[in-house]
């Protein structure tokens, strides 16, 4: 059995270990990096390590720190209900808004993590606040980034009509731009609906049909949702105790007013960390973990009582989920597997077959590890079979494309990782098998439909 088979098949019992046994997929995967790491391919510590993502490590300690300092102080809350008021209380356009901001943000040069470091931490106490799907907010922020991520300008726009011009391929900027954009508007649309997106828009028309807000701005932070609470002809009404924190109380605004949070200092000086990590990541080109990291310091030795408890927010199980497997997946890619396994998809002598198989490739490990690189890597391999003029320049690459980040929302990818970090007052465990499931599905699904439609005819 070759070396690249042995290390395939025991990254797949180290799934149904972690599975079965609910033990940390990260652990697992260390334990797993250094056996055939050592044992298969004869890797020295330093091989192993190279593929650990310090700067994913830096990244999700960082932002989730910032966040956790924000949520504790009450900024959070500022800003989930100054939200509200922007869209009149139709908690249905909140998904909608979040994937335009992240779209937005990717298309005009922001890195796509980046963008959803950014973003993920408000949604996700959105969803949280307001009884959303986590899985549904999730999806749109990541999908929205992606949406926006291949614009002529952006990021991964430019990598890959670099690659391209390099490989000295036919090219169309815009068609790669829009195969992105409409392919996540699809498939945001569809979880948007399967998701609850649907009963969200039906609530908010019925309470304005019936003259009242809707159900979402009255929903009160549990802290103040626990205390006695007046009337609006003056009575008092006693919390209700068998309504769970996620239950959104269908009742009117003149009964029941929404809690106006102040701005206090320190809710002042973490806005404006939060402005600053977006200037220093979007504009200086910063790190975002770094950044993220500083300001959270600052903020904490200012207001020490407000951030004590924002290290053990830190989301460190999903720190070491997310570190353990991306470390196997760098010993994958050091001992060669990745590349045999592409290097033997291309040499399938059907090309329609191997562009199919290629968009597979591109879609599984992508779930696993940089985007970018597995574009940089599956470009140049499917060079030959897109000489010999089968197979349109213009669509694989756009298909290639497509397949390896739509699949970001796995959470093994960094914007995955991100939105199971950020996720507050959410069972973990259940929200990891959610977004696993989900990238599952969209690793199956997407790469068949963007072959069938981008492919298959022939584009450029």
């Amino acid at each position: 059995m070759s070396p690249e088979l042995i290390s395939i098949l025991v990254l797949a019992v180290v799934f149904v270990i972690a599975t079965t046994r609910s033990i940390n997929m990260g652990a697992l995967a260390f334990a797993a990096a250094f056996a055939v790491g050592t044992l298969v391919a004869d890797l020295d510590t330093d091989g192993i390590f190279a593929g650990f993502p310090g700067d994913l490590f830096v990244v999700l300690v960082g932002v989730t720190y910032l966040f956790a300092i924000a949520r504790s102080n009450g900024t959070t809350d500022w800003l989930v209900h100054a939200s509200i008021r922007l869209v009149r209380g139709r908690v249905a356009l909140i998904p909608w808004v979040m994937f335009a901001l992240t779209g937005a943000l990717t298309a005009i040069g922001a890195v796509s993590p980046a963008a959803v470091a950014i973003v993920a931490p408000v949604a996700l106490s959105f969803a949280a606040r307001y009884g959303i799907s986590p899985l549904l907010m999730g999806a749109m922020v990541v999908h929205g980034a992606q949406a926006g991520g291949f614009s002529p300008i952006s990021i991964y726009g430019s990598i890959v009509n670099g690659i391209v011009e390099r490989e000295k391929l036919p090219g169309n900027e815009v068609t790669l731009f829009l195969a992105s954009l409409l392919a996540n508007l699809v498939i945001a649309s569809v979880v948007f609906v399967v998701c609850g997106g649907v009963r969200l828009w039906r609530e908010g028309e019925q309470d304005a049909g019936k003259g009242r807000g809707a159900a979402i701005d009255v929903r009160l932070p549990p802290r103040v949702r626990d205390q006695p609470r007046r009337s609006g002809t003056g009575t008092t009404t006693e919390p209700d105790t068998q309504t769970s924190p996620t239950t959104t109380a269908t009742v009117t605004r003149e009964t029941t007013p929404t809690p106006t949070l102040l701005l206090t200092p320190p809710r002042i000086a973490t806005l404006v960390s939060l402005v600053a990590l977006v200037v220093a990541v979007l504009v200086l080109d910063l790190d975002a973990g770094l950044t993220a990291i500083t300001l959270a310091v600052v903020l904490s030795a200012v207001w020490p009582d407000d951030s004590r408890k924002a290290v053990g927010e830190i989301a460190w199980p999903t720190v070491l989920l997310i570190c353990g497997v991306l470390t196997y997946v760098g010993v994958l890619d050091e001992m060669g597997t990745i590349t045999w396994a592409g290097e033997g998809v291309s040499g399938i002598g059907v090309p329609l077959l191997a562009a199919v198989l290629l968009c597979y490739i591109g879609a599984l490990v992508s779930a696993f590890a940089s985007s970018v690189g597995i574009m940089g890597a599956l470009i140049p391999l499917a060079v030959p079979f897109l000489a010999q003029g089968e197979i349109g320049a213009v669509g694989m690459v756009a298909a290639l494309a497509v397949s390896a980040t739509v699949v970001d929302v796995s959470p093994f990818s960094t914007n995955g990782a991100l939105v199971l970090a950020a996720a507050p007052d959410v069972d973990r465990e259940r929200f990891f098998r959610q977004l696993m499931v989900y990238g599952g599905i969209v690793v199956a699904a997407v790469p068949a439909v963007v072959w069938l439609v981008l492919v298959v005819p022939g584009w450029g």
